[in-house]
């Protein structure tokens, strides 16, 4: 019997906790740009009992992308993509950033919004830095909804010279990715499909640990401490959060962002951070 397909972009922490949320009775396609651990989770995916099909894939890349949107079509159905994939303002340069966290979005939701089948749904990544960053012109938001993938980077807004730093790069890709799947949901829609982004808060990951040690880390504590959650995410938070939304309960939530966040950005607009 056929299976249907669930995606899975990228294998980090919350990567992983989707593929295993996801996973049972589906036909597993995990990709990341690092092919042995990649490799090396398919193995113990499958030793667990998941039927699972391992893809190296660069996000920044269209033709990579294209690939891996006509290897999921091949397996079968495909009824979830789940896009992790991303860099941290400690990994990368801004031009990476842009490349990955913004560029990377905008291939993934045009390639397998070509191949996602009826009745399925897509969940992308963001994050509540998003929140944190100015929502851009209306002039810049239409450019950023309807650019071409292709063109993204050429934009004005986009040049790396706009951004002091990786930190206001990686805000800005991730409000952008907002606009992005906001935009993304009438296409996606005309398959029959819907595509939703999740912004996570600050979650326990090797990248959230990475973000934590770094010179703003005292900050990130504070606003933790400050939530309505007083503690940090777990991966399996967002997992919850990428089922549901991919599930037929959410049928009628489309083109939406769902903050994860433990009620951190509530805390800092309304002043309870101090």
């Amino acid at each position: 019997m056929e299976r249907d397909v669930v995606v899975v972009i990228g294998t980090g922490g919350m990567g992983q906790a989707i593929a295993r949320r996801l996973g049972p009775g589906a036909h597993l396609l995990i990709a990341d740009i690092n092919e042995t651990g990649v490799r090396s989770l398919g193995a113990e995916l499958e030793g667990e009992g998941y039927l699972v099909t391992a893809a190296v894939v660069d996000v920044s890349a269209r033709e990579s992308v294209a690939a891996l949107a006509r290897r999921a079509a091949s397996l079968g159905p495909v009824r979830s993509v789940a896009h992790t994939a991303g860099l941290s303002p400690v990994q990368a340069s801004v031009e990476a950033i842009l490349a990955v966290d913004l560029l990377g979005v905008a291939l993934v939701l045009e390639e397998f919004g070509g191949v996602v089948a009826p009745g399925g749904a897509g969940v992308v990544i963001a994050s509540m830095a998003g929140s944190f960053t100015p929502a851009p012109e209306p002039a810049v938001a239409r450019q950023l909804a309807s650019t071409p993938a292709d063109e993204l980077l050429a934009l004005p807004v986009t040049r790396p010279e706009s951004f002091g730093n990786s930190g206001d790069a990686y805000g800005f890709a991730k409000r952008a990715n907002q606009i992005r799947v906001q935009a993304a949901s009438t296409t996606w829609g005309a398959r029959g499909a819907r595509i939703n982004s999740i912004s996570p808060g600050v979650i326990a990951t090797p990248m959230g640990a990475a973000e934590l040690d770094s010179e703003h880390g005292v900050f990130m504590r504070m606003m933790v401490d400050a939530s309505n959650a007083r503690r940090l995410g777990t991966a399996a938070d967002i997992a919850a959060a990428a089922d549901f939304l991919l599930s037929p309960a959410a049928s009628f939530i489309c083109g939406v962002d769902l903050l994860v966040d433990g009620g951190v950005v509530a805390a800092v607009a309304t002043g309870a951070l101090g």
